[in-house]
């Protein structure tokens, strides 16, 4: 049974998705290309956590059926990832963290499909509201409409794999969800890679640079490991629309940082800004009339 989130819960959350904001410029700081960046950051995740827990001396049994479930979930966050900061190098990464908005709109129509419950009104209102922000931003940014398509698309996959991790998250700890699902993503971006190579003639950025490392081990440990596993055990309390929804956050907070780090490249027409604030405020009103329509109901 789902318990209810607190102040702490909200805000620990919030900064999970400030996190996240910071992997898009992650993704441009580190000079390989998106594949063999995610297989590095799924192989040091999954060292990491495995490494965690030998030392808590915490049990990895899992049900085979259910082991090969996490792993192909780990497969499509590989997806994801390589599509997240593909985006984020054709257009730039404020547009592919707008593009990240539509996560939840995506949750809105596919969970009542996956844990079989009615469509909330509330939720799909507010997924519309996000699309006209998408708009606003579309129509004021059109020559950076390919990065942010492949976000969009890269959303729907982070609301697939989050709604399948919320059926998960009451049976097993975070961190052996997290072990089995990076361990799935680094095995697909590894399958992948070797794919690319083999039948690709095209040139791929592989070996990262020393500097790289440095911000490979960030993206790896703290932005992977740590948030994600402490996401999915939020997911205890909150449910995959709430979150996703929230995760929505992850434009603004990463559009200030992006600016703050690449200052004027990252400079974006009013419009774009403007659908930006048309998604905030459509994050900030879903606890408010979460409860207002709870409380119409049970009258």
């Amino acid at each position: 049974m789902r318990t209810k989130p607190t102040l702490k819960d909200y805000l620990h959350l919030h900064f999970i998705v400030l996190i996240w904001g910071f992997t898009a410029i992650l993704g441009l700081l580190i000079s390989v290309s998106s594949l063999p960046l995610v297989m590095y950051r799924t192989l040091l995740a999954t060292l990491g956590l495995g490494a965690l827990l030998l030392l808590q001396k915490k049990s990895f049994a899992v049900p085979t059926a259910d082991r090969f479930k996490l792993l192909g979930t780990g497969v499509i966050i590989a997806v994801h990832w390589v599509a997240f900061f593909g985006a984020a190098r054709i257009a730039n990464a404020s547009v592919c963290l707008a593009g990240m908005a539509t996560c939840s709109l995506w949750t809105s129509l596919l969970e009542p499909l996956v844990v079989r419950r009615r469509i909330q009104t509330l939720e799909v209102g507010l997924g519309l509201v996000i699309i006209a922000g998408l708009y606003m931003i579309f129509r004021f940014e059109f020559d950076k409409a390919l990065g942010l398509s492949v976000a969009i698309f890269s959303a729907m996959l982070a609301a697939v794999f989050s709604i399948i991790n919320s059926q998960f998250t009451h049976r097993y700890p975070a961190q052996i969800i997290t072990f089995y699902e990076m361990g799935g993503a680094f095995l697909g971006s590894l399958l992948g890679l070797g794919l690319y190579l083999g039948l690709s003639n095209e040139p791929m950025a592989i070996i990262p640079a020393p500097n790289d490392w440095i911000w490979i081990v960030i993206l790896a440990l703290v932005c992977t490991v740590y948030a994600y596993a402490a996401s999915v055990k939020l997911m205890r309390k909150f449910t995959a629309f709430a979150i996703n929804l929230t995760v929505n956050l992850e434009p603004v907070y990463g559009i200030l940082l992006a600016y703050l780090v690449f200052g004027e490249s990252e400079r974006m027409t009013t419009g774009f800004y403007a659908g930006t604030l048309v998604i905030l405020l459509a994050v900030l009103a879903y606890p408010v009339l979460s409860r207002h329509f709870n409380k119409v109901i049970v009258e």
